[in-house]
């Protein structure tokens, strides 16, 4: 992949590496392992210590690592949820977030350096779309992560800033590089990605045959609701999307994550989980799926109030009365706004590294 005028490495799969290596470095094929070694523990090509200084020489001049660089981190005094600031070649900023379970480290990713999705409850809207992350820049913040933390990511939820599916074939492309044993090697089963529902996009990558989690923003149980909130919505209404979810399990096998955040008065009466319920059982039937109940981010827009935590069990018990599979999201990082794209909005009292 060219970038500048300069093979982006990073953005590059294993193939394409080694017809570099072969094409416009001549050097034997064992240098492309060596290679993607150095890229994906984040060294710089003056660090790549057992490569000749010849082909160093070449690489940099035919080629660029453009590492994120963070501006700032925040580690949460609750949990040691990591947030970052990272700024990319051009200027652009994004954020990601290093989340510790007792089964590893997930890393949340942005895909894009804004959204135009424009949906009301979320931070990450405002201002719109700056533009899409290439390959590199969306592998790169877990390289960087690892790197900085002395750790290895093991999961990867695409959920940060910007809509995966509107930059589908840079998204497909870093799917494939992470997945690599060459790269990341981290597991297609391990990847979820979350989507507000763009449906043709949906039914692209149902055939992609990666068995990744489908995560969709789903946030109302009525198109009158969802599209006052979620403009996607007015193109694509719920019995297109849930339509487009059923058939992507029946073409994956994969179960469906549906993503709900609860909003005071809007979305989370007792006749709303009714509605939901009836509504999702309509289009899936008895397929697997789960809900996953959030607190709304109150740094998204005006007039969203988010519901309480009594409310949010109430919601789910509501649900799990009608046999479907519910959870409240837990919430990590509450001390340094963890939901990605709040921090260039409200930073709050934390601890900071300033790097």
């Amino acid at each position: 992949m060219i970038n500048g005028g300069k093979y982006d490495l990073l953005s590059c799969s294993y193939n394409q590496i080694s017809a570099y290596v072969k094409d416009v470095l001549h050097e034997r094929p064992f240098r492309a392992d060596q290679l993607c070694r150095w890229i994906s523990s984040g060294k710089s090509f003056e660090k790549m210590s057992n490569l000749p200084a010849s082909m160093i020489e070449k690489l940099k001049q035919t080629a660029v690592l453009s590492y994120p660089v963070i501006v700032k981190k925040f580690v949460s005094s609750i949990d040691g949820t990591v947030k970052y600031l990272f700024s990319l070649s051009d200027g652009e900023f994004i954020e990601s977030v290093v989340m510790q379970y007792e089964h590893g480290y997930s890393v949340c990713l942005s895909t894009q350096a804004g959204c135009d999705m424009g949906c009301r409850f979320c931070a990450s809207t405002i201002g719109g779309k700056v533009r899409d992350l290439l390959p590199g820049e969306i592998i790169g913040q877990i390289i960087v992560a690892q790197r900085d933390l002395s750790i290895r990511v093991s999961n990867v939820v695409l959920m940060g800033i910007g809509e995966p599916l509107d930059n589908y074939d840079n998204v497909l492309q870093f799917l494939r590089i992470v997945n690599s044993e060459k790269s990341l090697c981290i597991g297609y089963r391990h990847i979820s990605l979350s989507t507000c529902g763009i449906v043709d996009k949906i039914y692209r990558l149902a055939e992609e045959d990666m068995p990744i989690t489908l995560s969709v923003s789903l946030h109302a149980p009525n198109d009158a609701a969802r599209s006052d909130i979620m403009p996607v919505n007015r193109k694509f209404p719920l019995d297109v999307l849930l339509r487009a979810c059923r058939d992507y399990f029946d073409r994956t096998g994969r179960r469906i994550s549906f993503e709900y955040t609860l909003i005071s008065g809007k979305n989370d009466s007792v006749s709303d989980a009714d509605e939901l319920s009836h509504i999702l059982k309509k289009h899936l039937g008895k397929r697997p799926f789960h809900v996953n109940l959030i607190p709304v981010n109150a740094a998204g827009r005006a007039g969203i109030p988010g519901s309480d935590k009594r409310a949010a069990e109430r919601f789910k018990r509501e649900l799990e009365a009608r046999n479907i599979n519910a959870t409240v999201r837990r919430t990590l990082g509450s001390d340094i706004n963890a939901s990605c794209g709040q921090l260039r909005h409200s930073q709050g009292a934390v601890k900071e590294i300033v790097t």
